[in-house]
């Protein structure tokens, strides 16, 4: 068994042909791009040179995701990315879409939290189970990546609502602070 915090190590052949050394044999990027929604993390490296091809091949998963009308990026926020690579705000770009995204991560964690809180459904059986299923879900389209290394469940059980709000507006109140700073 792999060391969990240990990325999966997959080799590119000259053949451009992708192999899995942990089970011994090859791969599709599909294959790749479940390894990676079930939580594992990936690097992709090239046999001859040794190079990391990681970021090339996530970028071409998603790609191939948006390509087949599994749309989640659409043209205006493709085309500000497109923008941002000429422009001197490249370097705030990466640092604004983190901080998105991990904004994004606590909302849905905390919206998850309250929802069990408040809905009558909770006490059905079965319940649990389904929150568990919908926590996995989540943990793996957000890369199982909680803002300060934590799960929806250990950071949620640790705040009330009143303070889930203060902290949305803090945080919201910190991206305003860096943007303004960008405009400067």
């Amino acid at each position: 068994m792999a060391e969990a915090n240990k990325p999966l190590l997959i080799k590119r052949y000259a053949s451009r042909r992708l192999y899995n050394t942990e089970t011994s044999d090859y791969v599709t990027l599909e294959d790749i791009a479940t390894f990676i929604r079930e939580g594992r993390e990936v690097q992709i490296v090239d046999l001859k040179s040794g190079d990391d091809l990681t970021r090339q091949y996530l970028l071409q998963i998603i790609a191939e995701h948006e390509s087949r009308g599994e749309s989640v990026l659409g043209v205006d926020i493709l085309t500000d990315l497109v923008r941002s690579y000429t422009s001197q705000a490249s370097s705030v770009v990466p640092d604004f879409l983190r901080a998105s995204f991990e904004m994004l991560q606590n909302g849905q964690s905390k919206a998850m939290e309250n929802m069990t809180k408040v809905n009558p459904m909770a006490a059905m059986p079965g319940f649990d189970a389904m929150r568990a299923q919908q926590e996995m879900f989540m943990k793996a389209m957000t890369g199982g990546m909680m803002p300060g290394g934590t799960t929806p469940d250990s950071s949620s059980a640790e705040k009330s609502s009143g303070d889930d709000l203060s902290d949305i507006k803090d945080q919201l109140s910190a991206l305003q602070e860096k943007l303004a700073k960008m405009g400067k």
